[in-house]
């Protein structure tokens, strides 16, 4: 289990201004601190809030992220709502180099793009989140504060990476062959790092406004290294990517069902950033059949496929979406919030995506890939597009899937993922309180 408490209370005890408040922990595995389900089950509360982080939090990130997220419901809601606060804390990490709007201490952390060395924060969360690799982490910092311009420098870099990502590991209890690796750990080192070093200016260059054709990476081999610290990323987010969906589907699914039946009164609303709208996503494959208790789900730059709820793939019509259909689990709409200034779904979310799946080049950009938070829901039949303004002026759909183009608001940030943390913001909650039919 992971080694964060649950919670629940209001006020200065928990670090939430609202309340009720408690917490949902769950491990890597999906498996639930019953104490936090515990507080959960004792909410006093007709709605219930369950916001689900980012990959790129840590617990004290993630609970500002609540108290700030959170405080303009209770101004927001209907006199006969009584809200319940429930934050999902799941193991992720944090780069401390990548900025979040208005979350950064003075002085805590290191300067957005700041060469290409492992900031002592990053480097704990690494030892945190690949426990008993010390070894290999300190030679990955070593070679990255040295940046030597040689090929073999490289190939050491992508092959200790390689390993802390696992890709060579055999599973024969549900699989016959090994999985496939994915293109970014397999493909030439040097290759891969180039990809990742343009995608870097790129996003570099989004984030200031002067993204254009002819961007190039200079300085010989030494100016891959921002690439190589890049794969390291990646790295990180393949792994984190499926403990997403495993924390959605084997975690807070079955808890949100145990909870709906223990308290079948309580109405559930769904609130995911980044990979967290994975995990929220993820749990409606456990919501029974006819079941009524999610009444609401809102994506907050979601990091998955934006044809995940398809029920057939414009480019295969043989296969539809990971979440085909799963909407339709919902008493009440999908809501995905997307921005094109959200640097981390339109560069490096569709290259991590295609280096998943296609060895065959690493550069270009294909609609296959895209993220739901970068231009939202795809290929679902009806699904409306609304600007964020439209919908705070007429409401949201009462069901299906929805798109709501928030770029208006969720456009702070700098390389390399612009926008992506730019989520707290009153609008956004309007959103949430209009899809759960919980207004004034």
């Amino acid at each position: 289990m992971a080694d964060v408490g649950g919670g629940f209370g209001f006020g200065t005890g928990t670090g939430i201004g609202v309340g009720p408040y408690a917490e949902l922990t769950f491990d890597s595995e999906g498996d639930v601190d019953r104490a936090s389900q515990g507080a959960v089950s004792r909410m006093e509360a007709t709605d219930v809030l369950v916001f689900a982080h980012g990959w790129n939090s840590d617990r004290s990130t993630a609970t500002r992220l609540y108290d700030r997220f959170f405080a303009p419901f209770p101004a927001l809601v209907g006199p006969g709502v009584r809200l319940g606060y429930v934050g999902v804390v799941w193991p992720s990490m944090r780069f401390s180099d990548e900025p979040i709007p208005d979350f950064e201490v003075a002085g805590a952390l290191v300067e957005p793009g700041h060469g290409c060395t492992l900031d002592p924060l990053t480097r704990q969360a690494l030892g945190e989140f690949w426990p008993g690799r010390r070894a290999e982490l300190d030679r990955l910092a070593e070679l990255l504060a040295e940046q030597p311009e040689s090929a073999a420098a490289f190939i050491e870099f992508g092959a200790l990476v390689r390993e802390l990502a696992g890709v060579d590991a055999v599973h024969t209890a549900h699989t016959v062959a090994a999985p496939k690796v994915p293109a970014i750990f397999a493909e030439d080192v040097l290759e891969v790092c180039r990809a990742l070093s343009l995608a870097l200016a790129r996003a570099g260059a989004a984030a200031v406004g002067t993204e254009g054709p002819g961007l190039t990476v200079g300085g010989g081999l030494r100016g891959l290294w921002g690439g190589a610290k890049e794969l390291l990323r990646q790295a990180a987010y393949y792994k984190m990517k499926k403990r997403a969906g495993v924390v959605g589907e084997r975690g807070l699914g079955p808890v949100l069902a145990e909870l709906a039946a223990a308290r079948p009164a309580m109405r559930f609303h769904l609130i995911g950033h980044s990979f967290g709208a994975r995990v929220v996503s993820f749990s409606l494959r456990a919501v029974p059949d006819g079941a009524r208790y999610v009444r609401s789900v809102t994506l907050l730059q979601g990091a998955f496929s934006h044809y995940a709820f398809a029920d057939r793939l414009p480019h295969d019509k043989g296969r539809g979406g990971a979440l085909r259909g799963l909407h339709r689990k919902v008493d009440g709409p999908v809501v995905a919030c997307h921005s094109p200034h959200d640097s981390a779904l339109k560069v490096f979310y569709p290259l991590a995506s295609r280096m998943a799946g296609d060895s065959a080049g690493l550069l270009g950009f294909d609609e296959r890939w895209g993220a739901i938070g970068h231009d939202g829901v795809q290929a679902v039949p009806g699904a409306p597009r609304l600007s964020l303004d439209t919908a705070l002026r007429e409401g949201v759909p009462t069901a299906g899937c929805v798109s709501v183009d928030a770029g208006s608001v969720v456009r702070r940030g700098g390389a390399p993922s612009g926008a992506h943390s730019d989520i707290c913001h009153e609008e956004l909650a309007r959103v949430v309180v209009s899809a759960g039919r919980m207004g004034r």
